[in-house]
């Protein structure tokens, strides 16, 4: 394994061979197919074949078969065993120096920031569950990479038929969330892969990241009944994760423990009941 070591860094140098490794890490544990990762990274197909070919060469990427689609994951054991053994080597006998980020403590409420692409569905009505269920323990954000000018109708609709008032919602930029002046969050989730896809900014505190993928129920060609039942599906998948996400015990969980959660609860099935 270490002989390998010299080979994945170099692999790593490259900038765009970089950004595609940190795109599938953030996605993970999803795997992502060639034509997803070509088009959030702006890539000729021929180029993303042969930068994850490079990738899966060093063990860092594994590829698998779906029907007529190859789907992409990082190799996790490797990437593991990659990183323990460069802080085992820089750290031997100062593990001071390469201890996991700890968890800022924090005595009164938790800031969650709900991430997608234009902040006038999933995003904002996760906004609003989370401050209905457990408004006196976090404090709840949303945001877009590209806002809407206003929230979704239906959005609403569904909010308010689950007995939770819309009032205040409004789509905004994530740049409002990010900078000195900006609050400090303590969990940011994305909840469209579009936005999981997306470069985002380094955030203050660094806090812990989870992607909670689901379709987006704006882009369904209905109306009528069947918007506003795609709408309440989404709004029933939304709720099942904050629950369980809001039951954690946050005071008694290390960063690694949350990080684990927050994993777990993306793999939650729709018909989960916290």
């Amino acid at each position: 394994m270490e002989k390998m070591i010299p080979d994945r860094l170099a692999i790593l140098g490259h900038p765009a061979r970089l950004a595609l490794f940190r795109l599938l890490m953030r996605r993970y544990p999803d795997r992502l197919p060639a034509g997803e990762i070509a088009g959030a990274l702006d890539l000729k197909a021929s180029t993303l074949s042969t930068y994850l070919s490079s990738l899966m060469q060093v063990g860092l990427v594994t590829q698998q078969r779906a029907g007529t689609s190859l789907m992409y994951s990082v190799d996790m054991e490797t990437v593991r065993q990659t990183f323990d053994y460069l802080l085992i080597d820089c750290c031997r006998g100062r593990p001071e120096m390469c201890a996991p980020v700890p968890v800022p403590q924090t005595s009164g409420k938790r800031s969650v920031l709900f991430l997608c692409t234009g902040n006038s569905a999933r995003s904002i009505m996760a906004e609003a569950i989370l401050r209905d269920m457990a408004g006196d323990r976090f404090k709840a954000y949303s945001a877009g990479t590209h806002p809407r000018d206003s929230v979704n109708p239906n959005a609403l609709q569904a909010l308010e038929a689950n007995g939770i008032t819309a009032v205040g919602l409004s789509p905004k930029h994530m740049d409002a969330f990010y900078g000195h002046t900006a609050p400090e969050m303590d969990f940011v989730f994305t909840v469209c892969n579009h936005a999981a896809n997306e470069e985002c900014p380094t955030w203050e505190g660094q806090p812990i990241n989870g992607h909670w993928g689901l379709p987006d129920p704006s882009s369904l060609v209905a109306d009528g009944a069947d918007m506003q039942a795609a709408f309440q599906q989404t709004f029933i998948a939304l709720r099942q994760r904050i629950a369980a996400f809001v039951q954690l015990r946050l005071d008694s969980m290390d960063r690694i423990a949350m990080q684990s959660a927050v994993d777990f609860i993306a793999r939650l099935p729709e018909d989960y009941d916290a």
